[in-house]
């Protein structure tokens, strides 16, 4: 059933043509393009019959054929065999739409048969009403429609912006009695694949049919926010030349194509005038693409959060529409981020492509390549080549690189890859010397805004970012460990420390006591593991190592960096004594060079019974597991630290272990946002 038959049943109206002379008057020449338009996109007409002595109305659908100055044929779509229903009706006008306008025809009738109708056009028409948003036809969307527990199911018949009409069924023994207009309802729309929209609604009119009744509706609230409120949004950027956005309506299969007013890495703002406007706050949009140039776009799933009426300008009214990104693919990302950056600052780049001959040269010249940790990298030199030609030339989602470059120079760098399936870890941050303060931190502010933009979505796997630290290393313990201690809260920041020491790989042998074995960890003992580490830190270790019993054999990371050419293992081990649990140990196992320090290539020790693990013990396990390394020298990360004193295990360093729950963004930002300005003069 079309627009115009449903202006009839809500309305009632029998009187449609009463008061003509004071309606706003529309021309022969608007008519007949209007009617050619209708014609063009297969739409209908609606031919209104009055019974004489009852004075009610029939309605019937017609489609109206090319016409060019006085004449009007149209086609009923209704089949044959109802002219004997008009035996008693007497034509009356017929009306028509664009969409906003409702114009009522008073033509003369020419002729009438079971298959057409002709009219004589009149020189003028009539405006009888004007919508302030136009409507849209729909198809295919069904609708859920939700009061107190019971659920009536049906079909999206048109929508506007602001307000939209369903048309649902009553099953047996459901009764429309049920529905309280004076309440409010909640709407679902979906297709075949996915949920468009949902939202609390009012009824606004309803008609009165007992099995199949419709519903005209209007959004209860015009703000929809998907996230919670940050205190440090994302950076928006007014772009010249503008972008646009580009996206196939999910409700009317419309192209939609508007400018966008401001851009930033979670989203975006649109305008729209009021008359045309399409976006409905709450709507789910799965492909929609930010189109900068020809073949120069990027692919987004997005969600309308809210919907602003602004002042008139040129007798035209407007609204200002918030757009949130809920999904990206992590390549597309990298595009957007690269722009972004680029236009708050030339300098700063994101996954550029990086001459790796320059990048070494800047490693070493600003010391972070010092003499001993190239004593140990040497020998694998030609491995860290072959690692650092792939990170920085083929560019995988599992690793992002941020650089500041001034005139095709290299002064700072910052990275971060993904090692644990939604754990991030920043590492080899490098400045040179003479303007570290300035390069150091704006790559470290890069890495920040990127954090800030993307980790709430998906494709990111980003609930937690992570880094190693030395205490003794001024700048990374003032601004990871300051953080931290400045948080106070384990469960949104926390720090544990590591005692670090070579084990090398050698071929004398270690034997376990007989009491002891070492066997594959199973979700009990990483539940014992959870009550040891709760007393003993109550931070967020294990969950963003995946030491979780429900992921124990997640292998998907694992696989994706196979299918990237690199390499990615993770085996755990349980230390048990009479099947009493006493370590658990992870062995980590990448490409070397992956952290130049090789703490993605290392072993993590966790040290349940301290009394029980004796310092043989431990190297017997770690013989054991010697076996799953190439290098002579195997890193080895020991927790806790007291374990390592207290057995006289003699350790090169401590590396802390500083991790951000992603939740908590506002705090961590808010920390750095004081630190940097109250020093931004100092060298940190």
């Amino acid at each position: 059933m079309d627009d115009l038959r449903r202006i009839v049943q809500l309305f009632h109206n029998a009187s449609l043509d009463s008061n003509l002379e004071e309606k706003k008057k529309v021309n022969k020449k608007h008519l007949l393009n209007l009617l050619n338009y209708i014609n063009f996109q297969g739409g209908t007409i609606l031919i209104n019959f009055r019974h004489p002595k009852y004075d009610t109305i029939i309605s019937f659908q017609a489609k109206p054929q090319p016409c060019l100055e006085n004449s009007l044929d149209c086609l009923w779509t209704e089949p044959a065999g109802f002219k004997q229903k008009l035996n008693s009706y007497k034509f009356l006008n017929f009306l028509l739409t664009d969409g906003l306008k409702l114009i009522l025809v008073k033509a003369d009738l020419k002729g009438i048969s079971e298959e057409r109708i002709s009219f004589t056009l009149p020189e003028i028409c009539y405006e009888l009403g004007h919508r302030k948003v136009r409507r849209h036809s729909c198809k295919g969307i069904q609708v859920d429609f939700i009061q107190n527990s019971v659920i009536f199911c049906g079909f999206l018949q048109n929508f506007s912006a602001v307000s939209f009409c369903i048309e649902v069924s009553a099953v047996p023994p459901q009764s429309f009695c049920w529905v309280n207009p004076e309440h409010a309802v909640y709407i679902i729309f979906k297709n075949r694949q996915d949920i468009l929209y949902s939202g609390e609604c009012k009824i606004i009119r309803q008609t009165c049919d007992q099995t199949i009744r419709t519903f005209v509706l209007e959004p209860v609230n015009n703000q929809m926010p998907r996230f919670k409120p940050k205190e440090f949004r994302s950076v928006r950027h007014k772009l010249s030349p503008s972008p646009n956005i580009i996206f196939v309506h999910p409700l009317t299969q419309k192209m939609i194509n508007l400018e966008v007013e401001d851009l930033s890495g979670s989203g975006f703002l649109v305008e729209e005038y009021l008359d045309s406007s399409v976006l409905l706050p709450g709507l789910i949009i799965s492909e929609l693409h930010i189109e900068f140039a020809h073949d120069f776009k990027i692919k987004c799933k997005v969600q309308i959060v809210n919907r602003n009426v602004c002042k008139v300008e040129d007798e035209k009214t407007y609204v200002k529409c918030g757009i949130t990104i809920l999904d990206m693919d992590i390549q597309e990302q990298v595009r957007l981020s690269g722009l972004l950056h680029q236009v708050a600052n030339k300098k700063s780049y994101v996954c550029n492509r990086v001459d790796t001959n320059a990048l070494w040269k800047f490693f070493f010249e600003t010391g972070f390549i010092y003499p001993k940790k190239y004593a140990l990298m040497h020998t694998d030199k030609e491995k860290f080549k072959e690692t650092y030609e792939k990170l920085y030339v083929q560019n995988p989602h599992i690793a992002r690189h941020f650089v500041y470059q001034d005139k095709g120079t290299i002064q700072g760098h910052i990275s971060i890859v993904r090692f644990y399936e939604n754990t991030w870890l920043i590492h080899h941050h490098a400045a040179s010397r003479s303007g570290y303060s300035k390069s150091g931190l704006v790559v470290l502010k890069q890495v920040e805004r990127y954090i800030n933009d993307f980790h709430r979505l998906y494709s990111t796997r980003m609930n937690f970012v992570s880094c190693y630290f030395r205490p003794d290393n001024k700048f990374p313990n003032r601004v990871f460990g300051g953080c931290a201690r400045e948080i106070n809260k384990s469960k949104e920041c926390s720090i544990d420390s590591f005692a670090y020491f070579p084990f090398p790989k050698t071929c004398e042998q270690w034997n376990l006591p007989e009491t002891m074995v070492l066997i594959k960890t199973q979700p009990d003992d990483l539940l014992e593991l959870e009550s040891f580490y709760e007393y003993e830190s109550g931070g967020l270790m294990l969950h963003a190592l995946d030491l979780e019993p429900s992921i124990i054999d997640c292998d998907t990371l694992s696989k994706e960096y196979q299918q990237l050419g690199f390499k990615r293992e993770r085996y755990l081990f349980s230390l048990k004594k009479d099947d009493s649990l006493k370590a658990v140990i992870m062995v980590n196992i990448s490409n070397i060079g992956l952290n130049m320090s090789n703490l993605t290539n290392c072993i993590h020790v966790i040290i349940l019974d301290t009394k029980d693990v004796s310092c043989n013990t431990l190297y017997a396990s770690l013989s054991m597991l010697s076996k799953y390394y190439e290098q002579e020298n195997i890193p080895i990360l020991l927790y806790p630290v007291s374990y390592a004193q207290n057995q006289s295990i003699t350790y090169e360093k401590i590396h802390t272990l500083w991790i951000l729950n992603t939740q908590y963004t506002d705090h961590y930002f808010k920390y750095m946002d004081n630190l940097f300005n109250h020093n931004h003069s100092e060298e940190i």
